[in-house]
């Protein structure tokens, strides 16, 4: 669903791009997208806002914003880290980011530290975003993201740890690791004893992820979570289940040593004899 109408298009190219580094500026840069975001927002149907709200509304703008700044030649780094930088709220900041993504894939190491801010942010709206947006660089830069995502992994916040375990599901960009699991695995198991929910809670449905694709292998990493005695990995295991459990419920249950499984409103159990 194409949102930027060409109303919306020609308002954004009479912004003022003509400016140095000033805080009023970026501000009132930060101002416009906002203003943007709500009217193409108000544009999407209601009942497809399910499908098409401000995800999408943030990637279609900042795709647009990334094209346009390209070809009007500014410095689009400075632009970006500077709405990013000077925004009080989170959707400026999101569409800074998603632009920043962009630039990323010429340029990674320097747009590295706004998905680190990104990750500890107090806004979940814009964690959630961050996470989305990285995955491209991901995609593009495997080796030099895997050096970062495993400084990330060892963070004492438990926000940026969740980044990590989320940015490297399984999806969209991320489809590769079914043919190289490895490359996710080798970062998110330094998570396989995490003590806050937040970030278990993703490792688990990480694993739960891949086991659409490679469940013997995520059986084997079920099997030595519950056999390391901790209570975390064997939450971690028990969640990477919930797929498998539909397959295969005695086989689950059987590695989980229990004779119940239970997830949201579904309950598996064992036939006794």
């Amino acid at each position: 669903m194409k949102l930027i109408s060409n109303e919306i298009a020609e308002r954004i190219k009479n912004w003022n791009l003509s400016f140095s580094s000033k805080k009023n500026s970026f501000e009132s840069l930060s101002t416009s997208i906002v203003t943007t975001i709500e009217n193409m927002y108000d544009a999407i149907p209601e009942n497809k806002r399910i499908s098409y709200g401000i995800v999408h509304t943030v990637k279609e703008l900042g795709e647009f914003l990334y094209e346009y700044f390209t070809e009007t030649e500014v410095d689009i780094f400075m632009i970006s880290s500077g709405i990013y930088e000077h925004s009080n709220n989170f959707e400026s900041k999101a569409v800074a980011l998603c632009i920043l993504s962009y630039h990323g894939l010429k340029e990674p190491k320097i747009v590295l530290p706004y998905f680190e801010k990104a990750a500890a942010d107090e806004s979940w709206e814009l964690r959630e975003i961050s996470q989305m947006l990285f995955r491209k660089l991901i995609k593009k830069y495997p080796k030099k993201i895997k050096k970062f995502l495993l400084r990330l992994v060892k963070s004492e916040d438990p926000n940026v740890r969740r980044f990590v375990g989320e940015t490297l599901r399984p999806v969209c960009e991320n489809k590769w690791f079914y043919k190289q699991p490895e490359y996710s695995l080798s970062v998110i198991k330094y998570l396989f004893k995490e003590t806050k929910v937040y970030p278990r809670t993703s490792t688990g449905n990480n694993l739960s992820d891949l086991a659409r694709h490679l469940p013997d292998l995520v059986y084997q990493i079920v099997e030595e979570l519950v056999e390391s005695g901790d209570k975390n990995s064997y939450w971690i295991a028990y969640r990477a289940c919930r797929n498998l459990v539909k397959k295969e419920p005695e086989k689950v249950m059987q590695l989980l040593k229990a004779e119940t499984y239970k997830y949201k409103d579904r309950i598996h159990s064992l036939e006794k004899p």
